[in-house]
């Protein structure tokens, strides 16, 4: 196979980071004869990699109807002699379709999809989701499926690969204090935390008033830690603020040593309200820190309720509250979703694991 991952996205999330887990497996399985990545200058999927030594291609974004890329592109394909190209993003998705309906690219076209979200808004849209050099739609859950069938006629392109991590870069499993010395967290108090952009379906309001009501109900000596950046950051900082909780909660920022902080945690607080899967919920399974997180999109396909961790009502402050502190209160209960956990994460959801599962998908498609 000589593949070609093509994304337009410039920013950094579950999905992208996906792009390099999947180049590294698919090298060091044999499952490619050659392969590149295409992505827009200056993107993070350019940075690292880069950094990674892998091979990149990086082009200048200007529009996802850009004809003179479309051309450009479909050049590229016949140059590399590709036999299929992966998409992960909405706008190459857009190029890749105009490459093959206006420039004639023969190379079959695999869409891989990892947001909740209707794409029937408009005829383009459904249009390009039905055309016919899509081979394929590989979705990472299920309720990905169902918010794609309103548009999609032919359902039998669908086919479900979950979420993916790397064990190996996750491989720190005991805390180490870094977290209680960086920000003065005393030695006896536990640390609850969650990693998530701020953004609106992450629900952080909702986590902020789960804390809210721990607080209050003080059975559990704790601090609190938010990881992450986003357009909501300053509106959840302020929130807080209001409600009192300042030095209860501590907001890290954006962190680059994930790896490292996050077996600092106690327990994996996560309240997102529309979640495709939450690949951080993975990397916490390989860090061994007990989960609870909202009953919400793809989650209860990573989470196994009462076996690997807790779900919680969607939304339900006092809901997350009461699974929170019958968790910490359970050291028994902890061990076991640490361990049926990690065991369920090597089973199914490891770049072995599922970059099988892509090969196998791909090579079905490929020229």
């Amino acid at each position: 196979m000589r593949l070609i991952q093509f994304t337009a996205s410039n920013g950094w999330r579950g999905h992208e980071q996906k792009i390099i887990y999947l180049y590294e497996a698919f090298k060091a399985e044999g499952y490619v004869e050659d392969q590149w990545i295409v992505c827009p200058i200056g993107s993070e999927v350019e940075r690292i990699a880069t950094e990674k030594g892998m091979q990149v291609i990086p082009f200048e974004y200007k529009s996802e109807y850009s004809l003179s890329y479309a051309k450009e592109f479909k050049k590229l394909a016949e140059d590399k002699q590709a036999s299929v190209i992966f998409i992960h993003s909405s706008k190459a998705h857009t190029i890749a379709v105009l490459a093959h309906f206006l420039f004639g690219m023969k190379v079959p076209l695999v869409l891989c999809r990892t947001l909740i979200k209707r794409v029937d808004t408009n005829f383009f849209r459904k249009w390009k989701y039905n055309y016919k050099g899509i081979k394929k739609i590989i979705c990472v859950s299920q309720p990905v499926v169902e918010s794609l069938k309103f548009a999609v006629k032919d359902h039998n392109k669908f086919t479900v690969i979950g979420s993916v991590t790397d064990v190996n870069k996750f491989k720190k499993q005991e805390a180490t204090g870094i977290l209680h010395e960086e920000f003065n967290i005393p030695k006896d108090y536990k640390i609850i935390g969650n990693i998530a952009e701020f953004t609106g379906f992450k629900d952080h309001y909702t986590w902020v008033d789960t804390v809210e009501i721990l607080v209050k109900e003080n059975t559990i000596k704790a601090k609190y830690i938010l990881v992450g950046k986003g357009s909501m950051e300053q509106d959840i900082k302020n929130y807080v603020e209001e409600k009192g909780l300042t030095e209860h909660i501590i907001f890290t920022g954006f962190r680059r040593d994930v790896p490292e902080i996050l077996p600092e945690f106690d327990l994996f607080l996560f309240t997102s309200n529309n979640e495709p899967t939450g690949g951080v919920l993975l990397e916490s399974y390989a860090c061994k820190v007990p989960i609870v997180a909202a009953d919400a999109g793809g989650i209860s396909e990573v989470i196994v309720d009462g076996e690997t961790g807790l779900l919680a009502k969607v939304g339900n402050p006092k809901d997350f509250a009461e699974k929170v502190t019958l968790l910490m209160q359970d050291k028994g209960l902890q061990d076991k979703f640490t361990k049926n956990g990690y065991q369920y994460l090597l089973d199914n959801f490891t770049k072995k694991v599922i970059a099988k599962k892509m090969y196998d998908e791909l090579s079905k498609h490929e020229i």
